[in-house]
């Protein structure tokens, strides 16, 4: 089972895909069916956690490595460590609250609609446990073509244009990929991840001039998918058309895994040269999304310009290079990824009720619907850090890593937690207190059904546990994170910025516990 565990939660979904697609295409069956088997899948994905082996501080778990085309030497190669385990148990907790958030909305084409929502499970569960660089390509690729779709076929009013924009941007940096692939390839014979680090390890100036290129063009690819300030201008229309569920895929874990796992792991002297431009990068990406957000009427932009500036809080801290801002970032992107998607439920929630995302026709909403308030202001808190809930350790983590190394870059952070307290505090104000406005005053919608609890209530619950319970993630993210770059860095590379690593992993167990 555990050898094999990671094949069947991966191709399950595809094929759970082709069978959706036979279903009848009238009544509840292909919503009943995909619930049904991303539950499985959640259920399944628990045995990672539960079997890991937390004492292991290197190499893969769950591992599966045969060959697979000969020439050129492609492998099938799969495994996950102590961050992309939980990132596999990521989306399996959020596939069934996308599918049950998307019950009643999706009402077109919902074969199709759930069909393509398996599929890009596949794409992301083989995204984080590939360790075969065409394999994780492979993956890569296939998980562009399923939003793209979802947020064609299904968007809100210019669904079409924000799936070319987003094709566009992220595929044409995914060429520039496989051609750095390749050229490593060329170089030693092999995709693994595990042989290329071993080879690349100590090259000398006769692959400068390739390495940085290619390190660039890894970079370029993983950033834009992120996306890293300024390439962010897909992410206003994607997230504002995009429904519900995809909008939850959408927040940066791809990317962000991706910086940690290939372009800081692969290329730590190259990551570590351009450090600090993705660390001001990073500090300009989190005043620009919060003071951006600050400024919306549109619910869904401002929650595009605030995962803006969440991601970049995350590039900051792995930038930083400290083992207290690395562990951070990891846990973030868990975090924000369940903060984010509980928001993006409930503002889908409030649409169904009003149908608008303007915040000039809504208002004194908290009389009528009083459960979604409550969840509104939690999920509100737990994004602005509030102690006690998630996203807090993630962002102090970050915070008191960032300064030992870049301490302007953690002032900027620190004003963005500011402005983010603004815009969202602002928000809750004016949607759900005050004066009711007149087209809220005209309509008496139901109030949160059982259906929308069962999706939103189990983010509440994690946000909570995250916040007070931290060490149980963070045990396994501290075992792999730091010792993706610091030690792989020769000290005359990065002298100024890379602090000793063992007070920071005392700080970040001492924080987590």
């Amino acid at each position: 089972m555990n050898a094999s565990i990671l094949t069947w939660l991966t191709f399950l979904p595809a094929a759970g895909a082709v069978v959706v697609l036979l279903l009848p295409r009238r009544g509840r069956a292909p919503q009943v069916f995909s619930l049904l088997l991303t539950l499985f899948l959640f259920v399944m994905a628990l045995h990672l956690p539960a079997h890991f082996n937390y004492q292991q501080q290197q190499g893969f778990q769950f591992e599966m490595n045969i060959p697979w085309i000969s020439n050129p030497a492609i492998q099938y190669h799969v495994g996950v460590d102590g961050l992309s385990m939980w990132l596999v148990v990521l989306v399996s907790f959020l596939a069934p609250l996308g599918v049950l958030i998307s019950w009643r909305v999706i009402q077109d084409r919902t074969c199709e609609f759930y069909a393509l929502l398996l599929l890009q499970q596949t794409a992301m569960y083989g995204v984080f446990i590939a360790l075969d660089l065409i394999l994780y390509y492979a993956f890569w690729e296939l998980s562009i073509v399923p939003l793209a779709l979802l947020i064609g076929m299904y968007g809100r009013k210019n669904g079409r244009g924000a799936a070319i924009k987003f094709f566009l941007y992220a595929f044409i940096p995914s060429a520039l990929l496989l051609v750095g692939m390749l050229w490593l390839y060329g170089q030693t014979g092999t995709f693994d991840l595990v042989q290329l680090q071993q080879q690349m390890f100590g090259w000398n100036g006769a692959h400068a001039t390739g390495l940085w290129l290619t390190s660039l063009a890894f970079l370029l690819a993983f950033a834009v998918k992120v996306p890293v300030f300024p390439l962010h201008g897909w992410l206003r229309d994607g997230i504002g058309e995009a429904p519900t569920a995809v909008a939850m895929i959408l927040a940066g874990k791809l990317g962000l895994y991706s910086l940690l796992r290939w372009h800081v792991g692969l290329f730590p002297t190259q990551a570590a040269h351009v450090a600090p431009l993705m660390v001001a990068l990073g500090a300009i990406g989190i005043l620009y999304g919060a003071l951006m957000a600050l400024v919306q009427t549109d619910l869904k932009r401002l929650a595009a310009y605030a995962t803006l500036s969440a991601v970049s809080f995350i590039v900051l801290g792995i930038y930083a290079f400290t083992a207290a801002s690395m562990d951070g970032a990891a846990y973030q992107i868990l975090n924000e990824s369940v903060s984010a998607s509980a928001f993006f439920m409930l503002l889908g929630i409030l649409y169904e009720r009003y149908g608008t995302y303007d915040m000039g026709r809504l208002g004194g909403i908290a009389t009528k619907l009083p459960g979604l308030a409550t969840l509104f202001v939690i999920t509100a808190l737990s994004l602005i850090g509030l102690p006690s809930l998630n996203v807090f350790v993630g962002e102090f983590l970050i915070l008191s890593g960032s300064f030992l190394a870049h301490p302007r870059a953690a002032a900027a952070a620190t004003l963005g937690v500011i402005l983010s307290a603004s815009y969202m505090l602002w928000m809750v104000q004016r949607v759900f207190y005050g004066k009711p406005s007149t087209g809220v005053a005209a309509l008496s919608p139901a109030d949160v059904n059982w259906r929308e609890r069962a999706a939103v209530w189990p983010t509440i619950a994690l946000m909570i546990a995250m916040g007070v319970a931290s060490v149980f993630w963070m045990h396994a993210i501290d075992l792999t994170v730091p010792a993706l770059a610091p030690a792989k860095i020769p000290v005359a590379a990065y002298a100024t910025v890379a602090s000793p690593p063992a007070a920071p992993q005392a700080a970040t167990r001492g924080m987590a516990q």
